[in-house]
């Protein structure tokens, strides 16, 4: 059993930029979303505004949703705070980062969320299956996870459709 934990160090400038979500375990907000991105831009008052587009059934136009992304101190940089309606924030741990940044891997710390992010909007099979059973490992049900649906779409060995 691996651990569940952030990584050790998150570049912010690096890790800014967009994001294509391959897959994720759902929250009850993005359940029904598909071709999701995620941009990041660092906010002069110092945090990420994240800017999320996203296509919805039945009408497929693309949608888009703003929110804020707040680093925890002393964290590294690693452990972040999602704020999509004020007050309330929720826990967004970056849980795998490849070296070159080319994709990231978003978690909780109890396992109720997961995202697997990527710079293109494809992934190589066997690199999406890896990450995919190391995330079984740390105890997330990824049978659970969904595909995006970003074309081609992610392997449906592992992966539902939505």
């Amino acid at each position: 059993m691996l651990e569940n934990k952030p990584v050790e160090k998150v570049d912010i400038m690096s890790y800014a930029g967009k994001w294509y979500s391959l897959c994720s375990i759902p929250t009850f907000m993005d359940k029904h979303w598909h071709e999701t991105t995620e941009t990041y831009v660092i906010h002069p008052d110092g945090y990420y505004a994240v800017f999320t587009t996203y296509k919805l059934p039945p009408d497929e136009g693309t949608k888009y949703v703003r929110s804020k992304l707040i680093v925890v101190r002393g964290t590294s940089n690693a452990q972040l705070k999602a704020q999509f309606v004020w007050p309330l924030k929720v826990d967004y741990w970056i849980i795998e980062l490849a070296a070159d940044y080319s994709y990231a891997v978003v978690g909780h710390p109890k396992l109720k969320h997961l995202c697997i992010l990527s710079r293109k909007p494809e992934m190589a099979d066997e690199l999406l299956n890896e990450i995919i059973g190391r995330c079984t490992q740390k105890g997330y049900e990824t049978s659970k996870l969904v595909s995006q649906e970003h074309k081609p779409a992610a392997p449906r060995s592992q992966v539902q459709s939505s």
